[in-house]
């Protein structure tokens, strides 16, 4: 093997399981993923993939030695990519950050926009994105987090804890009789929430826990959307703090946050690249601006 192109394909595809993914994230076509990778076996004889029903590719024994083999070339890059970057003393550049649609909709950006005026040659790249996208592999390098980092590669800090608490509109919260005096007091009322396969975020289980499904008037999956149908008189829904309170249009349907829903905010990034300056300045001004505002996620009066 002399091209890391093809090794990098043979890992796409293994990660992603395959072809429309592992184009999203190479940067290329369906139809040029599925013409590299069939020239790449017919030129080494072999079968790197098995083609199952429904389009998913099952990797080989001999597609696994490859990918392992890709996966090891690759961590020594990444490594010295970040080792490199780590030596980047310089106030300008690219700097890509990721967060959480809610986060950037409601508190991110503005600490981004004094960030940009202290350091007008660094152009930050913001991901919206819920999922954990990987430091290590330099999918992004600075991320805010909604839970403690576990990877022991990471290197970062709590900005806040988090609270969570019920909103509606003050003619849905006159509607309902008034404001709720415990959680449990859900059942009964209009609920906004998730989409009912939706498993695994805490708030969506608080919900599904505490009401039947037939209390919920409207789902969806974008907590932005659910302030806004809130906001418009659809329902009850579950919030941060951060992102229900300071708007005119909304008012606690439970006046304290939830305990059991209490979260925690990290800012993060990859250890290698805490000595950059780029990522230095960002952890002081924007790391700094969001602590200042712990109140508001804790959801404490201000």
């Amino acid at each position: 093997m002399d091209d890391w192109n093809e090794l990098r394909l043979v890992l796409a595809v293994h990660r992603t399981g395959g072809l429309t993914a592992a184009a999203g994230a190479l940067g290329i076509d369906h139809s040029t993923v599925f013409r590299r990778l069939n020239a790449l076996e017919k030129r080494l004889g072999v079968r790197l993939f098995e083609r199952l029903p429904g389009g998913s590719y099952q990797v080989t024994p001999a597609g696994e030695r490859m990918a392992a083999a890709a996966e090891r070339m690759e961590y020594e890059m990444l490594s010295l990519d970040r080792d490199l970057a780590g030596r980047d003393h310089r106030l300008s550049g690219k700097l890509r950050i990721t967060s959480s649609e809610t986060l950037a909709y409601s508190m991110l950006t503005r600490h981004v926009a004094a960030f940009r005026q202290a350091y007008p040659g660094i152009v930050v790249e913001l991901l919206i994105d819920n999922r954990v996208l990987s430091l290590s592999r330099r999918e992004a390098d600075i991320a805010l987090r909604p839970v403690r980092p576990r990877e022991g590669d990471l290197w970062g800090r709590k900005l806040a804890d988090v609270g969570w608490t019920l909103y509606a509109s003050p003619a849905v919260l006159d509607a309902i009789g008034g404001p709720l005096t415990r959680g449990e007091d859900v059942v009964g009322r209009p609920l906004i929430g998730w989409e009912e396969h939706i498993a695994g975020i805490a708030a969506a289980d608080w919900l599904a826990s505490h009401a039947p499904g037939i209390a919920f008037v409207y789902r969806t999956s974008s907590l932005v959307n659910q302030l806004v149908a809130a906001k418009a008189g659809i329902g009850v829904a579950l919030l941060p703090c951060y992102l229900g309170d300071g708007h005119h249009a909304l008012v606690r349907a439970l006046a304290d946050p939830i305990p059991e829903l209490a979260g925690e905010l990290w800012i993060v990034t990859h250890a290698d690249l805490k000595g950059t300056a780029r990522v230095r300045a960002f952890f002081d001004i924007v790391g700094e601006g969001l602590v200042g505002e712990r109140a508001v996620f804790e959801g404490k009066p201000t």
